[in-house]
């Protein structure tokens, strides 16, 4: 006792453990433009067509036992998420949007010195899981801004834990058809987890794409990632899903918390996931918008990445007065939110989510104005 009692006492502050404080905290989507009286927001890519009344009504349901912890298997929602997909609900875990579900999946199966496999313009938040982890990050180049099977295969060594591929990616809006899929998986060793994050497969219409649920429920080490934030419009209520093996799911479930969701969400989530004829309502609108957004934007002279999703990759011109950042500062001023991705390595582009037809429009507009003015960035 009095050798601790005389140790010295530790000066200065709690610290972080190594590796946390040079983690890129991720940075969302803008959602105000000063000045500006109506603001259409097409930065996170939200549906323009909001949530499921139905969902709603649950939601406002829900409201009144708010005084209860919320269910902490999530059964009303796995079953309901089953039940819509032919699924067996024990092989299916729910989180608070699919970042949580990412980041249990890292947290899981990567430790100290680990590897993780990702493209070069895949989502943040495969580079913030894993070194909170303390995981290494390793990136694979892409081509063509499309996930590249033979690059990621390349870097797999034995210290390889995870390899995660958004398809369609964020934000490019490019995919790989499954048999490049199966191509990938093939190519794993066993010990090696590939997580399908399939958060816009809604919006696909290819007949050479499949979400990966065939691999998911089939093999032993793939996990297919889903959200409720996108098609849905559930973001604010933060819902996200995954199906795959149940030893991973099994393991999942021993570090997620007791109620890591909360009973609006899993109430309003199983209603939205039964209401079909919002979402086949929801992907004709996109089907609708995509394409005529695609092809005006490019008849201005900007390039478009081909895109899959609800969104698309506008590529703007270094000269001064009509790069992405110009451009960007153009559109703000008339309350059209775009989002920057210079933190996805692409500072020359900006990302804009199919929104009304109002909000296409007028972007569409903007766009003809700013690149037919020779000083594009100053223009009031």
């Amino acid at each position: 006792m009095s050798a601790v009692l005389n140790d010295p006492i530790p000066t200065g502050r709690p610290e972080p453990k190594p590796g946390v404080l040079a983690i890129e905290a991720y940075v969302p989507g803008k959602s105000h433009a000063p000045g500006v009286e109506k603001v259409f927001k097409l930065s996170s890519n939200e549906t323009p067509l909001g949530p499921s009344e139905k969902a709603v009504a649950a939601f406002a349901e829900a409201g009144l036992k708010l005084e209860d912890y919320p269910d902490g298997s999530a059964r009303a929602l796995r079953e309901a998420i089953a039940k819509a997909n032919g699924l067996d609900p024990d092989r299916i875990i729910c989180g608070a949007g699919s970042d949580e579900i990412l980041n249990l999946v890292t947290h899981t199966y990567v430790g100290a010195g680990d590897e993780v496999i990702y493209s070069e313009h895949g989502f943040l938040v495969y580079k913030i899981a894993t070194l909170a982890a303390g995981g290494v990050p390793v990136v694979a180049k892409e081509r063509d801004l499309t996930a590249d099977v033979d690059a990621l295969l390349a870097l797999v060594t034995p210290k390889t834990r995870l390899v995660f591929l958004a398809n369609p990616n964020n934000p490019t809006g490019t995919y790989l058809p499954f048999d490049e899929v199966k191509r990938l998986h093939a190519g794993l060793p066993s010990n090696v987890l590939l997580v399908l994050d399939a958060a816009y497969a809604e919006y696909v219409r290819r007949n050479d794409y499949e979400t990966g649920l065939e691999l998911a429920l089939s093999a032993e080490n793939v996990l297919m990632t889903r959200t409720f934030s996108k098609i849905h419009g559930l973001a604010a209520l933060r819902i996200g899903w995954a199906v795959g093996p149940a030893h991973v799911i099994d393991a999942m479930n021993r570090i997620r918390g007791p109620f890591n969701m909360n009973t609006p969400a899993l109430l309003a989530g199983a209603a939205a996931i039964a209401d079909a004829a919002h979402v086949e309502k929801s992907v004709a609108h996109n089907s609708k918008w995509l394409p005529w957004l695609t092809g005006k934007i490019e008849a201005l002279g900007l390039q478009v990445t081909p895109s899959v999703a609800n969104f698309l990759l506008i590529h703007f011109p270094e000269e001064p007065g009509r790069t992405a950042k110009e451009a960007d500062a153009f559109l703000m001023r008339r309350g059209l939110v775009l989002r920057q991705v210079a933190s996805y390595g692409l500072p020359n582009a900006l990302r804009m989510t199919v929104g009304t037809e109002e909000a296409n429009e007028l972007v569409v507009a903007a766009l003809t104005e700013f690149m037919a003015s020779g000083a594009a960035g100053t223009t009031k």
